[in-house]
């Protein structure tokens, strides 16, 4: 029999693993032409041609037992060096490649780091709705994570709300930005106001309260948006990143924590993600794929295919009578439910053969998650179904 700790995670973790399995069934039963899956996140795009050719060259022209070595847990030091001039350039940061700490995408930094950070029974706070791992990974590290009800209809974070949700136990906030499953990008205001209410409370409390910036969908943010730099607005910021979906190399595993020298007991911290690295069986982030991002980690991926997916999506999702706040970055729309309850709208939309994710698993009742970084004709092909599951409710 499997632990209770597990049977609790594994029952969480159900509807996300449901996705995976749903697809192949209902396209048995209708047929590939007529499934259409917005249920998961994984990208599109092509990664960038570069990123193929610079493995091809390392696997072709470097020593294969260097290659396929181990690495330190903290990484390849000229590849976090190399990460580190990068984010000095893009955001006028004077970072080391001891700031840098190489991870299995950012799904292992953040576990690096919670494992870094908490003691059993310390909360970690995050914004509803959110990416429904955080349960995972928090209780992971021993945690227990809190979230803040949602702030409807925007979804920008309230600081009220989180100064209220603050305890002495409270040792971390998570953010996620841009926002999965919203598309929502917190502005500099917004960030502002929830780092003077951490700075108040620090000082309330006497104790760090860490603030994690999970940024797998920094670079893909759209109508002129931009994402703010955290660590310049709190300077007990850790930030998690990934190349999964900058680089549609999700598969690939491959990331990093920036930490920056701000942070309070900063050596202690990072010298912690290495050795977390190491106990939570990572060992080391993958090292061909390191050496890959850190020749290409400034290429692009197409965001403008992004971009046109959400508009004919958004658009024909609107004139049809759905309701969604329209996203500003990552590759998802919010949309509310046509009933109260979400998952029975999930299930009939797939009498119309359409796949998407209950918020109910985001921590945030009544929509709908649809991941629309998917092929263009799957959107296309869809429009009439979502059409019909609307007029489905106007009976």
């Amino acid at each position: 029999m499997i632990s209770k700790n597990m049977k609790i995670l594994v029952d969480k973790s159900a509807a996300i693993s449901a996705l995976f399995t749903e697809g192949k069934r209902m396209r048995q039963i209708l047929g590939d032409e007529n499934v259409f899956d917005f249920g998961i996140g994984n990208p599109n795009v092509k990664a960038p041609l570069s990123v193929n050719k610079t493995a091809i060259e390392l696997l072709e022209n470097m020593d294969s037992l260097a290659l396929h070595s181990y690495t330190d847990g903290a990484g390849i030091p000229t590849v976090r060096q190399t990460i580190a001039e990068s984010l000095n350039h893009r955001f006028q940061e004077e970072y080391t490649g001891e700031n840098i700490v190489m991870t299995t995408g950012a799904a292992g930094g953040l576990n690096v780091i919670l494992k870094v950070l908490l003691d059993q029974g310390d909360e970690v706070l995050t914004f509803a709705p959110y990416f429904s791992e955080y349960d995972v990974y928090v209780a992971n590290a021993g945690g227990r994570l809190i979230a803040i009800e949602p702030n409807i209809p925007s979804f920008l974070p309230d600081a009220k709300k989180l100064a209220e949700s603050i305890t002495p136990k409270t040792k971390a906030i998570i953010i996620n930005n841009p926002n999965n499953p919203t598309g929502v990008v917190y502005d500099e205001e917004t960030l502002k106001k929830i780092a003077e209410v951490l700075e108040a409370k620090q000082k309330e409390f006497g104790n760090a309260i860490y603030l994690i910036s999970d940024e797998p969908y920094r670079e893909l943010v759209f109508d002129g948006a931009t994402v703010p730099y955290i660590p310049k607005i709190y300077k007990n910021t850790i930030v998690a990143y990934s190349f999964s979906k900058s680089l549609s190399l999700p598969g690939d595993r491959i990331g990093y924590l920036t930490i920056p020298s701000s942070v309070e007991d900063f050596q202690d911290v990072v010298y912690g993600a290495g050795v977390a690295n190491r106990v939570l069986g990572f060992v080391n982030a993958p090292a061909l794929q390191q050496l890959v991002v850190a020749k290409c980690c400034d290429e692009k991926s197409d965001i403008a295919f992004y971009d046109n997916n959400r508009g004919i999506l958004y658009n024909a999702l609107i004139q049809y009578g759905f309701e969604c706040a329209k996203p500003q970055g990552a590759f998802y729309l919010f949309v509310k439910a046509l009933e109260e309850d979400d998952v029975a709208f999930v299930n009939k939309a797939k009498e119309f053969g359409i796949l998407m994710t209950p918020g109910d698993g985001f921590g945030c009742k009544g929509y709908v998650r649809i991941a629309y970084c998917v092929a263009r004709d799957t959107i296309e092909r869809a429009l009439p179904s979502f059409k019909k599951l609307a007029e489905a409710y106007k009976h």
